[in-house]
């Protein structure tokens, strides 16, 4: 159990004994660690449903508490709040039977479906693909952690309108006609007829036309409408354009270390659309309004209209808000989860909101709650999205070569690995530059923007990746010297205020997993390694470890390095970072 879980067990338990619900026990982490480790302010919530005075009740459930060992301290603070300290007896206990593999088991018998990445066919990856993909992956990894089924979808973008237009833009070019050529029956080449950099050049070209050119467009809409309904050359050459690239996004999404459990798209739920469609029609829920098929979603207490969800359009395409609800509809049937994550910039919550409602009138989503997990987004020193120094958008490859080759600098500057392999110290700049991106992106609130400063992001002091790999290698190497002079690894005790303060945080591993889960925030796991790697380092500087004489106070603090490096590393694989065998 959580030790703030355990706590609160025991002062509700107080509560309870006093003919007042268990629930008012609620114990957190002390907003003020300079006045209690723990606070509880149930008695002044318990006051007003008993109609009774807070403090009166604070000192029975005080009493009640002094009386258990566990506690060496607990005081009345103000008009009711109760301060508690742990002693350091039950934290030694408490810290020797620690599992750092136990994550905080709320998801005991559960399914989370996340929906992140996200890219397009056709299109490389850029660093508007980034937030959506380092902080789907860090929740992938917390939700597996703490014990839910995860299931993980790439939910590429296959079918819309892009593939009209690439369709289009090859008939133009007549590279390859036996796609267009309606009487051949099949089948058709094995080979696909454009490489993953031609297709990089034939989209943004197709694009700039059909913006151009109304005639163009049309003539998009109409490929995408054929395709949709099944043209088989039409689909043989989408499927040439799926596989081409998706070799190209594995590649991306690896140089990230993200991974996904299904590499499905829009066009999986095709066979679906029209059953959904007639359903909803049939029950009333779908309506023609201005030549297309919506459903309504507005309800009479929405502050701002809300648009109802197009179905199908006037000319008979689909859009992403149909084959989102049959994504709905097919999940549900195939995977029956309990929570489905839509991690997506946050300026789509209306369209979700949209699909959502939608879900929910039509009874298509089982017993899932359906979620947006937005973000803000990553702007540049100018505060706008970020670019490169043309103005363009910047591909994901070239900024992880950027964080590269700012991290070999920085390496250079701190005199490191210069006398190591041009192999391994090409590895360790790959993994800097990795944690540079990674911990600058998901250390802010995930809600807000914030400016992507490379120089800022890629130092080894401060809060950032390289400062945490660099304090993990640390210990790392203290441990390897240890092992090296035969000093014997023991349990980690308390033996003053700065282990009791890296004990105390280590034994609210389990809450913070629990917590970064509850709120879907990466940053509260970036805040808590960051403090553990400050309370190590007060710790370390405070006192002597591989030169202290007492071989028992040397095991102890050698066994608190070790714990401390098996969380720090715990927490950086959440956060999706590595930590470098030496730096």
């Amino acid at each position: 159990m959580p030790l703030a879980a355990e706590l609160s067990r025991i002062a509700g338990q107080a509560f309870a004994a006093e003919g007042l619900a268990e629930s008012f026990g609620r114990v957190q982490i002390a907003d003020r660690p300079d006045l209690a480790q723990f606070q509880c302010n149930g008695a002044l919530a318990a006051a007003k449903a008993a109609k009774s005075n807070p403090r009166a009740i604070a000192e029975k459930i005080a009493a009640r508490l002094k009386a258990n060992a566990l506690f060496s301290k607990v005081e009345i603070a103000g008009p009711g709040f109760l301060n508690l300290d742990l002693s350091d007896e039950a934290l030694n206990t408490r810290t020797a039977a620690l599992d750092i593999a136990r994550g905080a088991n709320t998801g005991a018998g559960k399914t989370v479906l996340i929906d992140f990445g996200g890219p397009n066919v056709a299109k490389p990856m850029h660093v508007g693909h980034l937030r959506s993909s380092i902080i789907g992956d860090c929740l992938q990894r917390l939700y597996r952690t703490n014990g839910w089924k995860v299931i993980s979808d790439v939910h590429l973008g296959d079918w819309g309108l892009q593939m009209g237009q690439l369709i289009s833009e090859v008939e133009i070019e007549g590279t390859a006609p036996i796609y267009f050529d309606v009487n051949f029956v099949g089948p058709y080449p094995e080979e696909p007829p454009v490489t993953m950099d031609e297709l990089e050049t034939l989209y943004p070209r197709a694009s700039a036309a059909c913006k151009a050119d109304p005639a163009r467009l049309e003539a998009a809409r109409r490929a995408t409408v054929d395709l949709q309904a099944g043209r088989p050359g039409y689909r043989a050459l989408w499927r040439h354009f799926v596989k081409v690239s998706e070799i190209g996004l594995q590649r991306e999404f690896g140089s990230l270390g993200v991974t996904f459990d299904l590499w499905k798209g829009e066009s999986s739920v095709d066979a679906l659309i029209a059953p959904m469609i007639e359903d909803l029609k049939a029950r009333g829920l779908a309506e023609i309004s201005e030549g297309a098929l919506v459903v309504s979603v507005a309800k009479d207490d929405d502050k701002k209209p809300l648009p109802p969800l197009i179905l199908v359009k006037s000319e008979g395409g689909v859009l992403y808000g149909t084959t989102d609800l049959a994504t709905i509809i097919e999940r549900v049937r195939e995977q029956d989860p309990d929570l489905i994550l839509y991690v997506v910039d946050h300026r789509q919550h209306g369209h979700f909101e949209q699909v959502f409602r939608a879900a929910a009138k039509a009874g298509l989503s089982g017993k899932a709650q359906l979620e947006h997990v937005g973000y803000g987004t990553m702007n540049g020193a100018d505060g706008k999205p970020f670019k490169t120094r043309a103005g363009g958008v910047m591909k994901l490859q070239d900024l992880i070569a950027m964080a590269t080759a700012e991290a070999q600098k920085r390496l250079a500057e701190q005199n490191i690995g210069a006398d190591w392999s041009a192999e391994e110290r090409a590895e360790i700049a790959r993994k800097v530059g990795i944690a540079t991106i990674k911990f600058a992106d998901l250390s802010h609130m995930r809600t807000t923007d914030y400016i992507f400063d490379l120089e800022r992001f890629s130092t080894f002091e401060g809060k950032t990746g390289p400062y945490l790999q660099y304090a993990a290698v640390r210990i790392q190497s203290m441990l390897r010297r240890a092992r090296e002079q035969g000093f014997a690894v023991g349990t980690p005790a308390i033996h003053s205020p700065e282990e009791r303060r890296l004990i105390l945080q280590l034994l609210s591993l389990e809450d913070a997993l629990g917590a970064a889960e509850d709120k879907r925030a990466p940053n509260m796991l970036c805040e808590f390694a960051f403090e553990l790697a400050q309370n190590f380092s007060r710790f370390y500087s405070e006192h002597h470890v591989l030169s202290e004489s007492d071989a028992a106070l040397r095991a102890a603090r050698l066994g608190l390095c070790a714990l401390v490096l098996a969380v720090l590393t715990r927490i950086l694989a959440l956060l999706g970072i590595e930590i470098p065998e030496r730096m």
